[in-house]
């Protein structure tokens, strides 16, 4: 679980350099046409819901380090999963739409 928070930290950072080059080196913003703004829109709520699922998972982390959860109560624990896994099969066609189509 901590492993998954830190990638997420680090997904969050790679987005920021992605986004600081396509606006200083390739001059690309929201007002640079249709793929601009398709771009900017799509990644940029894509990085949100990553950043949300990223707090989500770092409140289960440490409630599991609290003894929070048992085998038969753990639903906030399933719901937060739940919610990564959708986030991660969201960016998974986002990363085929946007960057190899």
């Amino acid at each position: 679980l901590a492993l998954t928070v830190i990638l997420a930290l680090g997904f969050l950072y790679l987005q920021y350099l992605e986004y600081h080059e396509a606006y200083v080196d390739l001059g690309l913003t929201l007002e640079s046409g249709i793929y601009g703004t398709t771009f900017f829109m799509l990644t940029g709520f894509h990085g949100f819901h990553v950043f949300l699922g990223m707090t989500m998972l770092s409140i289960m982390l440490m409630r599991a380090i609290k003894g929070h959860f048992s085998h038969d109560d753990a639903f906030g624990f399933e719901a937060a999963s739940w919610y990564w896994h959708f986030v991660d099969v969201v960016w998974v066609c986002l990363f085929i739409f946007v960057y190899i189509i």
